[in-house]
């Protein structure tokens, strides 16, 4: 029978006794109100829109009553647990989770570092999801925490799980941050282990960006934002947004400043620009987020696709970045875009929906497009529609501004027709045909991405590929220790008419071994000679390659027109606004 209703408030502690085993310890403990109580882990989180099974990283699960008694437990779903509790008065759960993986949306353990995304290994009950959780660190009293949430000490609270979930924090003792405030809101920007950090270039360049956006919106939806950038020593290039917060994870350390500023720069924007769309305008299937279960949605080309587009479009409008420095930017996506012959096949709406599916792998070849790429070409399309429309009074950044503003949307969030209905509110023309075609169809991109490029007085170049094995055969290849494994194939290539296939290795050429250098022997040999031997699924054997009179995977550059006209002109001093031309 029922029991006395207590206050439904969970209290966590997590530790870390043996880090070189990679376990977080976690013990939850919280009154029981009822004979049975159902607990729940997370399938996915957000920012990653594919089921994740973070369950299959917990292990050592035991729940004991206030005696301290074993309480007898079945799982009821890959996440979930039954908790047969009619004799206890509160419970708590042991388990240790598995934590070896440092992206910025994994939980990673380690003896000096521990970095928590509470939407991967903290359980919930469905009584208490809306109630206040108490997380209590059991790390070393000298590591400094890098937190959105509220710190006494080593104790972190949070008013709800769905605060949690958005609130992941870093333990080291070599954090080190500095701020900068825009209006009312505070930005800390936090690295860890990290030297020589050229903080006034940093702080100055975060700041332009982020007064851009603040701008445009017109307010910022918290009192205070978290940079929580992880340097690794490897290769490394990830970002997960959050409301007050946002994880990246960059590297390899050594070059975060260098080579890789760009980049630091880019993901730092994108992440920031999410704040408005996606953590507080949301598509509809999405609001609440529904944490045991897929959240389906079309709209991937507008939370991933604007924001692409939007994180780099306000380093040119701010002066963080030249035009030159964006145009590179925006011409990688245009080679991604071109480069994929799943633009002839499948709607960026429907890859939206099959994130679910495989969003986040290469999967089968030719059937599925990137909603972040292709929906960034088609908001720089959208913007130039709206700009031309409007004799440039409006871009697509007002567009998201009524979104953010409308009260309708921020309480029950946004479908395509909300979408549809802004966009024409503010052109003042018809987008329908766009939509059919694009959005939802597989129109080919090429004659508007020329229309866009012409009005902004920009001009895209098309040349050949200096890889021969791109440009004379069609194949684009992955080194792997001296040998190349096949990562695609253009259709009617030689490589595609002879029958050769993804994943297979190329390990020489005319009867010579390639040892990495494949591409000096396509040019010793004549190309209309050549036979390569093939490691497919260990057996070998040798593929003559057929001759065409044509290139494959062309590259594309984008560049300012030598003389742009007075109306050129004039779209794109709006267009980069504040940018350096």
């Amino acid at each position: 029978m029922p029991k006395k209703q207590n206050e439904p408030r969970i209290h966590y502690t997590l530790s870390i006794p043996k880090p070189h085993e990679q376990y977080l310890h976690i013990a939850c403990s919280f009154d029981v109100a009822s004979d049975q109580v159902e607990v729940f882990l997370p399938s996915w989180r957000p920012g990653r829109y594919e089921i994740a099974n973070f369950a299959k990283n917990i292990k050592g699960l035991k729940i004991f009553n206030e005696a301290n008694e074993c309480v007898p437990f079945q799982k009821s779903s890959k996440d979930s647990w039954i908790i047969d509790c009619e004799n206890a008065k509160t419970l708590e759960i042991n388990y240790q989770y598995y934590s070896k993986d440092l992206n910025a949306g994994s939980t990673y353990v380690s003896e000096d570092l521990l970095y928590v995304n509470p939407v991967n290994c903290l359980l919930y009950t469905n009584e208490s999801f809306d109630a206040p959780v108490d997380l209590q660190l059991a790390i070393p009293e000298n590591w400094k925490i890098a937190s959105s949430l509220e710190k006494k000490g080593l104790l972190l609270k949070a008013p709800s799980f769905e605060a949690l979930y958005d609130s992941p924090f870093i333990c080291s003792k070599k954090l080190v941050h500095q701020s900068y405030t825009i209006g009312n809101t505070k930005f800390i920007i936090w690295f860890n282990d990290l030297k020589d950090i050229p903080w006034e270039r940093l702080l100055n360049d975060f700041e332009r960006f982020s007064k851009k956006q603040l701008e445009d919106f017109g307010e910022f939806p918290s009192k205070e934002f978290h940079f929580l950038i992880h340097t690794p020593p490897f290769k490394a290039y990830h970002g997960v947004e959050h409301t007050n917060s946002t994880v990246i994870a960059l590297g390899p350390c050594y070059d975060v400043f260098g080579r890789l500023y760009p980049e630091l720069l880019g993901v730092s924007s994108h992440e920031l620009y999410h704040v408005w769309n996606i953590k507080t305008i949301r598509p509809k299937e999405m609001l609440p987020y529904r944490f045991r279960e897929e959240n389906y949605s079309r709209l991937g080309y507008i939370y991933e696709g604007v924001t692409t587009y939007m994180g780099d479009l306000y380093l040119l409008k701010s002066g963080v970045f030249t035009l030159n420095e964006y145009l590179k930017e925006l011409e990688q996506q245009f080679q991604r875009h071109f480069d994929n012959p799943a633009r002839f096949n499948t709607s960026v709406g429907d890859s939206s929906f099959d994130t679910w599916l495989d969003g986040y792998i290469i999967g089968a070849p030719g059937r599925k497009l990137s909603i972040y790429v292709e929906g960034c070409l088609l908001a720089f399309v959208t913007d130039y529609m709206i700009r031309k429309a409007t004799k440039n009074n409006y871009g697509i950044e007002e567009v998201l501004k009524r979104m953010y503003q409308d009260a309708s949307i921020k309480d029950v969030g946004f479908d395509e027709a909300d979408y549809q209905r802004i966009l024409e509110s503010t052109a003042g023309i018809s987008f329908q045909n766009f939509f059919n075609n694009y959005f939802n169809g597989v129109h080919s991109y090429e004659p508007i991405l020329q229309d866009a490029l012409k009005y902004f007085g920009l001009e895209m170049e098309i040349k050949d590929s200096s890889l021969l094995t791109e440009s004379a055969f069609g194949i684009k290849l992955t080194p792997e220790k001296g040998k190349y494994r096949i990562q695609s194939m253009a259709l009617g290539s030689p490589s595609d008419m002879c029958g050769l296939r993804n994943g297979d290795q190329i390990i020489g050429i005319n009867q010579m071994s390639v040892d990495g250098n494949l591409e000096n022997w396509l040019r010793y040999f004549n190309i209309a000679d050549i036979t390569l031997t093939i490691n497919r699924e260990e057996k070998i054997f040798n593929q003559k390659l057929p001759v065409v009179h044509r290139t494959f995977f062309p590259k594309y550059k984008l560049r300012v027109l030598n003389k742009p006209n007075h109306l050129q002109s004039t779209a794109i001093q709006s267009w980069a606004c504040d940018g350096s031309l």
